[in-house]
């Protein structure tokens, strides 16, 4: 396994960059969340309700409480908790959730253990070219308590990533989508925010204005089925760079070939740049 320090962007063993899927829906939540839409999974640093986790919220909403309170061999529990969470919160209903609790006794509260399949899946994102992982040498201006000195443990270190262009994928499943309830509109919430992905997303790390969706492609099929594999579709965009480039340092670097998307029939491409619809 690869050690990785802290808050070092994540690279593969080829010093290729990756974005997890897990941290580019969390991103997505927030932008959904910001929009106001009702979130399950959020993060401790941005709840706008007063629930501590994932179990005290869904017990603190009317509507699945009344399921967690019934008696686990009784018919229908856990469908009807399943139907309750994705009606109640979009990304239950998008990405899918486990709610796995435990008994508990004093309120008298069966154990719990409810799987949803979310239609929405995103793949990790992954640079185009092997990125530099910078590493900047910090220090702190002041002591925590009085009369400290300055010592080797107000050292610290900080990483960044210069320059990469990073690529990723998703896809929706229509017969998953029919069984949550993930709807048109939500399609439509779920791609604005992916227009908007890094915005309100700041850290010291990557400071406001420093990531940006440069180019999106959202794509419809016109059967439920699909026209072409959702592999086919993924390979179809062909990136290289630019004749005399070596070492990529801006986007326009590089040349983005769609000509093999585009040929594909049957589908309904609506193109982004910098976030805003170009054409489609």
């Amino acid at each position: 396994m690869k050690a990785y320090l802290a808050h070092q962007p994540r690279t593969d063993y080829d010093s290729y960059g990756e974005i997890s899927d897990v941290c580019l829906k969390r991103k997505i939540r927030n932008r959904l969340q910001d929009a106001g839409e009702k979130i399950l999974v959020q993060s401790d640093d941005r709840t706008d309700d007063e629930f501590d986790c994932i179990r005290t919220r869904v017990e603190g909403n009317p509507a699945t409480k009344k399921i967690m309170e019934m008696k686990a061999k009784e018919a229908g529990r856990t469908q009807s908790l399943r139907e309750a969470s994705c009606k109640e919160w979009i990304d239950v209903r998008t990405f899918g959730q486990v709610l796995a609790f435990k008994d508990e006794k004093k309120q008298g509260v069966d154990a719990v253990s409810v799987g949803v399949r979310g239609p929405v899946s995103i793949h990790t994102a992954v640079s185009l070219d092997p990125v530099a992982v910078t590493g900047v040498q910090i220090t702190k201006s002041v002591n925590n308590e009085p009369g400290d000195k300055k010592g080797s443990d107000t050292m610290g270190m900080k990483y960044r990533v210069d320059f990469g262009v990073y690529k990723f994928q998703g896809s929706i499943n229509v017969q998953l989508a029919e069984q949550t309830g993930f709807s048109e509109d939500d399609a439509e919430k779920v791609k604005e925010a992916l227009c908007t992905i890094f915005e309100n997303d700041a850290s010291s790390a990557r400071p406001e204005g420093s990531m940006e969706l440069s180019l999106f492609y959202w794509i419809e099929h016109d059967s439920k089925t699909g026209n072409a594999s959702s592999a086919k579709v993924h390979r179809s965009v062909a990136v290289r760079k630019k004749e005399g480039v070596d070492v990529p340092k801006h986007w326009e670097d590089y040349v983005i070939d769609d000509s093999e998307l585009r040929a594909i029939e049957g589908l309904h491409i609506e193109t982004y740049v910098d976030g805003a619809l170009v054409e489609g």
